[in-house]
């Protein structure tokens, strides 16, 4: 959810164009901000709403909640919700459809900016890395109780990082003798242990994103709000996603294409059912142009993919 600048606004969220383009806001329509953030994309929702449009905005990040309603609960148009997207289908004000659902993934800028929320390794701070800071157990309490096998599965599966074995074993024996409870001390030890990449990138880069996403359940609650989402959805309704990094945006292409196009036949096996597409994709995906890019450097690696309902003909 990183956030770039221009001289109209002090907070632009990435790929805002293509996003509002990419869900054709119907100004009566109902629609979902299922990562609320700022609000920088959910102030571009509600732009374009006239009196009977509806916007609901999520956000498991209490900090982002707070902000909704400092920004937004005068507005009788506007309901807000403390919770994960993976939860949106348990909200009563989603039960009766939506015309649009965006879900601008992975980190916020106000999390990365706060040093105490622990997402940032370049700066000091608790060792958390919860975006709800109510639930779970934080990274800290987490890296004190893993064994090393777990750590270095989770360093591999969410990061891959190719020495995640060498740092597990690292943090374990310096744990032993003193525990991780801030940021930079991680990061010192995860970059005594691994070299410096050629792309400049710090060592600590992928280890920090593995137990961010780990610590968070991002990856469960992608595939479960995916799932959620589309089952909202009315017919031409608009499911927008903003991916950061391949393991999310791997999930994201292949919901939609699941939905969208027939599996591959096997053709020595009978096809017991015909394929009914549910989904059809917008374009391809979209991502920031060279001007963004140099206005927000987090915006490099985000990904846009919109894919849109379609309406089941009834036999």
């Amino acid at each position: 959810m990183g956030m770039a600048s221009n001289p109209s606004s002090a907070h632009v969220p990435v790929l805002y164009q293509p996003v509002l383009e990419g869900l054709a806001i119907k100004a009566d329509g109902v629609y979902l901000d299922g990562t609320f953030g700022r609000g920088g994309h959910a102030a571009g929702v509600l732009a374009q709403l006239g009196d009977a449009g509806k916007l609901l905005v999520m956000d498991k990040d209490m900090a982002a909640i707070e902000t909704a309603r400092a920004r937004f609960g005068a507005d009788a148009r506007v309901q807000i919700y403390h919770g994960s997207f993976a939860e949106l289908g348990q909200w009563q004000a989603v039960r009766d459809g939506l015309d649009g659902v965006l879900l601008d993934l992975g980190v916020s800028s106000p999390q990365l900016d706060v040093a105490e929320r622990g997402f940032s390794f370049s700066k000091d701070g608790s060792l958390d890395m919860r975006m709800n800071q109510d639930a779970g157990h934080s990274a800290a309490q987490w890296l004190a109780a893993a064994d090393e096998r777990e750590i270095a599965d989770v360093l591999w599966r969410y990061g891959e990082e190719r020495m995640s074995r060498r740092i597990a074993r690292a943090i374990v024996a310096r744990r032993a003798h003193r525990p991780f409870l801030r940021t930079l001390d991680l990061a010192e030890v995860i970059a005594a242990h691994v070299p410096r990449g050629k792309d400049s990138s710090h060592p600590a880069t992928r280890s920090f994103q593995a137990i961010r996403i780990h610590i968070n359940r991002e990856l469960q609650d992608l595939q479960a709000g995916l799932a959620a989402a589309h089952d909202a959805l009315r017919p031409a309704g608009r499911l927008a996603v903003i991916s950061f990094h391949s393991l999310e945006d791997r999930i994201v292409k292949q919901f939609m294409a699941s939905k969208a196009k027939a599996p591959p036949a096997d053709r020595r096996l009978p096809q017991l059912q015909a394929f009914t597409p549910t989904l059809k994709l917008i374009g391809s995906a979209i991502k920031a142009d060279d001007e963004e890019n140099r206005a927000n450097p987090r915006a490099r690696s985000a990904v846009l993919r919109v894919a849109e309902k379609i309406a089941q003909v009834q036999p």
